[in-house]
């Protein structure tokens, strides 16, 4: 006899229902076959060094250098203190420090303010004269110069990148280049004992000061490079080469102006902010 199929009731068949999941239990977990087998998930690790991005673009920088002046002393004064005295146009050569500051203006375009100053003295004895005791005819020969400037300075290439809207990373080397003027203050001076040129032999020996000195405008061009050393710190090198002459004073009559030229080489660091 052929018995009729019933479905069984589903409140006859036994569910088991897991307990709730604790630590160190062996209830069953739905993502278990997940979770055993993955390794634990750690934060995305951050540079040992720190961060090297700044919080936006720098609004500008400081900068403090040390240069060498190559002076070109091109006047004629210098030839004439060359043929008598002990003294050459290398012996103006001379160290200089500076100090600016640049405030940006595009992305590649800054403007900068700067200071620098120098101060070379010279010993010195006539080439061909000697007093009456057989004795060198000596004399003090001094230069000093402070420039006061304002200069329109392009980078080459991009100094830095951004990487979202608050962070930008700059870059490792910038080179620049620009040009600007200024004013030059000057102070030559010649102290110690002098020959009577014009006097008739025998020549008399006297000792006395002469002394010239002001302001004058200048102009300079300059490149150079900057290497990134930190996020904010940068060393710097740069050539510069600045056109500068001024009328002497009455103490050095009949003298064309004074040359002031000269090649600057220098190295210093920035800081931006």
């Amino acid at each position: 006899m052929v018995s009729r199929y019933e479905e069984p009731r589903l409140s006859s068949i036994p569910i088991r229902r897991p307990s709730a999941f604790r630590p160190g239990s062996d209830a069953w977990c739905p993502l278990d076959c997940c979770c055993r087998g993955a390794p634990p998930i750690r934060a995305a690790s951050q540079p040992s060094g720190g961060r090297d991005f700044l919080f936006g673009r720098p609004r500008g920088s400081v900068g403090l250098r040390g240069s060498w002046i190559f002076a070109r002393a091109g006047s004629d004064l210098f030839d004439f203190v060359k043929q008598h005295l002990t003294v050459d146009r290398t012996d103006f050569n001379a160290p200089a420090f500076t100090a600016d500051v640049g405030i940006a203006l595009t992305p590649r375009v800054d403007v900068t303010f700067g200071v620098d100053g120098s101060q070379v003295s010279i010993a010195s004895e006539y080439r061909n004269l000697v007093d009456n005791n057989r004795q060198p005819i000596t004399q003090d020969t001094r230069l000093r110069e402070v420039n006061l400037a304002g200069s329109i300075r392009f980078a080459v290439t991009p100094r830095g990148r951004g990487i979202s809207r608050f962070a930008w990373i700059p870059a490792r080397v910038v080179p620049y280049v620009g040009a600007g003027g200024g004013a030059l203050w000057y102070d030559f001076t010649q102290s110690g004992d002098f020959v009577d040129a014009l006097a008739p032999a025998p020549q008399p020996i006297f000792t006395d000061l002469f002394d010239s000195k002001g302001w004058t405008p200048s102009a300079h061009a300059f490149s150079g490079v900057d290497i990134r050393l930190t996020r904010i710190l940068f060393m710097s090198l740069e050539g510069r080469y600045l056109w500068a002459s001024a009328k002497l004073g009455r103490d050095f009559q009949n003298f064309d102006p004074i040359d002031l030229a000269g090649f600057r080489l220098s190295a210093g660091v920035n800081l931006l902010f």
